[in-house]
């Protein structure tokens, strides 16, 4: 059975909601945090993303004609699925659009061959998956800073009595990465 893999950019007091300027996925000089991001992509083959985030990214990454991080490329390249009972035409290659439930959709996608499964932004959709159970791994990039405000990677009253901690890293840019597996 594939991972699948929360990956989000998370503040320090707890949200992955960005309502400020905390998060800018192509500021500095972050070459340590590009290297690990380009291993971490390498084991994934598919993206999984609500509507909002999926338009979002669209709107944004593939008219990224001077981006240096690779996020275009992974991105353009990437089996994408967006989960959407609106969305008709993805306007975006190598994307298919999920309009079943959402948890017996990516349920079935864990179950074919493949690589890691990673969800990113998409709150509304990780708060599903999470209650589902169907999150295998986290992995969390904090930044630096208390937002004071905005939506949170765990629904409200939802609890995980342990998580193996994979992985930890520091890069340059002050970010923290941790990878913690759920059980």
């Amino acid at each position: 059975m594939r991972t699948l893999a929360i990956t989000q950019n998370i503040t320090l007091d707890g949200s992955i909601e960005m309502l400020g300027d905390w998060f800018d996925p192509q500021a500095g000089d972050a070459s340590d945090l590009k290297e690990h991001n380009e291993e971490v992509d390498a084991r994934a083959d598919a993206l999984v993303l609500g509507r909002q985030t999926f338009e979002d990214f669209r709107g944004y990454w593939p008219q990224q004609t001077d981006d240096t991080t690779g996020v275009t490329a992974y991105l353009n390249d990437v089996a994408k699925y967006v989960v959407s009972s609106t969305l008709t035409e993805p306007g975006w290659e190598n994307t298919t659009v999920l309009r079943g439930d959402l948890v017996a959709e990516v349920a079935a996608l864990k179950e074919q061959p493949g690589k890691d499964i990673v969800v990113t932004g998409s709150i509304t959709l990780c708060h599903a998956l999470i209650t589902a159970g169907l999150v295998d791994e986290y992995r969390l990039y904090t930044y630096p800073v208390v937002q004071g405000r905005g939506r949170r990677l765990f629904p409200d009253g939802h609890e995980i009595p342990h998580l193996e901690l994979l992985d930890t890293r520091r890069f340059a840019i002050g970010v923290a990465y941790a990878s913690c597996a759920a059980h």
